[in-house]
Order: structure tokens, then C-alpha cells, then sequence
């Protein structure tokens, strides 16, 4: 069986879900990106897989309780031992037919052996317009992310030596 690429979640939010705003709270839709992006990872690697970085999640509108949750899941570029994977968390009510994009954030996985060494990944390869420009927006996030390490790394060993 091909390994796929691409996975989606459907489900109800439920009435657990619910913040003190009466919509469903952030950490809930964290957990469920974090859940549909792993599987995605894992069917990539066909191995286990460890968060290692969530960065730009972005929260467009709330999701409301009793609605039509959909999660996309999708590799968008490999490194030697990662797998980035975008999310998208898209909600409708039960009398509409169209979704509306609630969330979007791009998800770091890396796949581990039984002792939790990283191994290789099977390299993914863009192969339409879109999925092109997908990988150059992960490109373009891992260089960020280096900035970032770097522009921060003088206050990691500040805190960290601090206590």
C-alpha cells in the first residue's frame, strides 16, 4: 500500500471542549493538530515520530461547541531525519455545507528508533505548483527558525545558568 502524504480528521466538538468563553479552547485545538499531524508523520516515516517544533499557529475565528471539525494534515518538506507537516482546522455548522478555516500552523516532527535516536526519513518531493510552494514556505521557516535559536540563544543560557 502507497504511504499517503495527506490525512484528514472529522469529528464533533464537543461540549469538554468549551473554554470560559464559551468556545472551544485553544489548548483542545492544539491537541488535535498535534494528534492528526502525528499520524500524518507516522504514516510518512512508518516509524515513531516526536513533536520537536509547532511554530505560526495561527487562530483565525473560534470554533464553536456541536460543530463539524475537519483537520487536514499534510507533508510539505522533508529534512534527513523531519518531517514538517502543515495543518489546517477548518469547522461548520451542521446546516452548512461549506467549511471555514479556523487554524493554520506547520509542525515539526522527527522520527525515532525504539531508543530514541533519530533515523532517516524518506525524502518527500513536491510534484505540483502547489506542494512547490509549500516546501519553499518550509524552507523558508527552517532558516527563520535558525534566526531565532540564534537571536535567543544568549537568553536560554542566561535562564537556564540562573537556576
Amino acid at each position: 500500500m502507497p504511504v499517503n502524504n495527506k490525512i484528514t480528521f472529522q469529528f464533533i466538538s464537543e461540549p469538554s471542549d468549551v473554554n470560559f468563553g464559551g468556545k472551544v479552547h485553544g489548548g483542545i485545538v492544539m491537541k488535535w493538530i498535534d494528534q492528526t499531524a502525528y499520524t500524518c508523520a507516522r504514516n510518512w516515516s512508518e516509524n515513531y515520530c516526536v513533536t520537536v517544533y509547532v511554530g505560526g499557529i495561527r487562530f483565525y475565528k473560534p470554533i464553536s461547541i456541536g460543530e463539524v471539525i475537519k483537520i487536514n494534515a499534510y507533508v510539505i518538506y522533508t529534512g534527513t531525519t523531519s518531517i514538517h507537516i502543515a495543518v489546517d482546522v477548518y469547522a461548520r455548522k451542521f446546516g452548512d455545507t461549506d467549511f471555514e478555516k479556523k487554524t493554520h500552523c506547520v509542525i515539526v516532527f522527527v522520527a525515532v528508533d525504539e531508543n530514541g535516536k533519530p533515523i532517516d526519513v524518506k525524502k518527500w518531493t513536491p510534484k505540483t505548483e502547489k506542494e512547490l510552494k509549500l516546501a519553499e514556505y518550509a524552507e523558508k521557516l527552517v532558516l527563520l527558525r535558525e534566526e531565532i535559536n540564534e537571536e535567543m540563544k544568549p537568553f536560554f543560557d542566561e535562564f537556564i545558568s540562573d537556576e
